[in-house]
């Protein structure tokens, strides 16, 4: 039942819990252990800690809705697919009545 709640977006906490720049907060989603943090410019990014020995983290959706920071596990492209072009062709027609 978790794989299916996995693919959304799950509350972590509020912003006000990491409020200056390189403030970070370490949570477990899943059982997966997640980092939110702020960066200088004062955004909030949250990671996926790999278990591999030398494995970079690994960047997550993180969005700030009202106040609180909700991450979201699901690593499929969720970007709008563009849509093919449609394929226009030119009839020329005479009517019936012509």
């Amino acid at each position: 039942m978790a794989t299916a709640y996995r693919s959304g977006w799950h509350f972590i906490d509020l912003v006000t819990a990491i409020p200056h720049s390189g403030d970070s907060l370490m949570v477990t989603v899943f059982g997966e252990p997640v980092v939110v943090t702020r960066d200088e410019d004062e955004d909030v990014r949250a990671y996926r800690c790999l278990r591999k020995p030398r494995g970079a983290p690994q960047p997550v959706r993180c969005a700030i809705r009202y106040g609180m920071i909700f991450v979201n596990l699901d690593q499929r492209d969720h970007r709008l697919a563009e849509p093919e072009a449609p394929d226009v062709r030119t009839i020329s027609a005479t009517p019936r009545s012509a």
